[in-house]
């Protein structure tokens, strides 16, 4: 079989090899050989564990993530336990499903992550924001929409905006355009602020973030696609911007199996006719072109790479 390699030393050095494939000698109890036919691209792919069955994630969940520590999935083949597996919904296809557990489930878990299993937030009186046009922001878009919430969403392209009203967007806002974009989110909920935010830039956008959450409200930290550090201007105390909206700042590292399985079934279900937006598909051998694509920020929602 074949698969991509990597030596942790960045993407660009990453090398198709030829390597054996698994056989029924292999395998332990509990263990099944699964032929891949699709792979989704994700900024952080060791998101996703095959340990994390329910509940709050743990130090030794993450000895079970796939990429680092463990191998990551662009092959022919892989062994997994059978514990790790979820019925993909029916109506999608093999390259939309293969977005779900990482975009989606990190998308469900930054809105529902507080709110009990089976009682997710719904009501068009519950605002979100959600930063960027990326593979978990349209995925938290599509859920949001299902759950009646009201919806903003900021990009420096008004064509992804445009591409975003087009799936339901409430709002849209020009963060080039309009770089004090806080104020525009406290503008549009007259002054009140947004209950959740899926913020996905990091240092660079954390602190307006604060700025427009919500009284009591909550700011789901995904990524830092603007970087780790903050300029040494801005510099700021989270706990005094923590206490002055009495905010919660949660991490999000994806999410439990069983939150999974409720995702699926509230907001997947055939009736709901949601479809991830999938930007583009590569073939195996252009994963290195996929990855760099994804890099370069110009997909709306996933990329995709066709293994079988």
């Amino acid at each position: 079989m074949k698969q991509w390699m990597t030596g942790q030393d960045g993407f660009r050095n990453i090398r198709s090899v030829e390597a054996a494939a698994p056989t029924e000698g292999d395998l332990k109890d509990g263990e099944v050989v699964v032929e891949i036919g699709h792979v989704s691209l994700n900024y952080r792919d060791i998101e996703a564990t095959q340990t994390h069955l329910s509940g709050q994630v743990t130090e030794q969940d993450l000895a079970s993530d796939l990429g680092l520590p463990l191998p990551g999935v662009l092959t022919n083949y892989r062994i997994f336990p059978d514990t790790g597996f979820v019925a993909a919904p029916s109506h999608l296809s093999d390259a939309e499903a293969s977005t779900l557990p990482t975009a989606a489930v990190t998308a469900w878990m930054s809105l529902n992550g507080f709110q009990p299993m089976g009682q997710p937030i719904r009501g068009m009186d519950k605002v979100v924001l959600l930063q960027g046009t990326g593979g978990v922001s349209m995925t938290g878009l599509q859920i949001a929409k299902a759950l009646d919430l009201t919806t903003i969403i900021t990009s420096s392209s008004d064509e992804k905006l445009k591409r975003a009203k087009e799936l339901g967007a409430d709002h849209v806002i020009n963060y080039r355009t309009t770089p004090d974009w806080d104020k525009k989110v406290l503008e549009l909920t007259h002054g009140r602020g947004v209950d959740v935010i899926l913020e996905t830039g990091g240092s660079q956008t954390l602190w307006k973030s604060f700025e427009c959450v919500a009284f009591g409200g909550l700011i789901s930290a995904i990524g830092y696609l603007s970087g780790k550090e903050d300029e040494p201007e801005k510099r700021w105390n989270v706990s005094v911007m923590a206490l002055k909206r009495n905010v919660t700042l949660k991490g999000i590292l994806n999410g439990p199996k069983d939150r999974f399985e409720e995702m699926l079934a509230i907001a997947y279900g055939k009736d709901k006719g949601i479809k991830p937006v999938v930007d583009r598909v590569f073939d195996f051998d252009q994963a290195k072109e996929a990855l760099q694509y994804l890099q370069s920020g110009r997909h709306f929602g996933k990329v995709v790479v066709k293994v079988a």
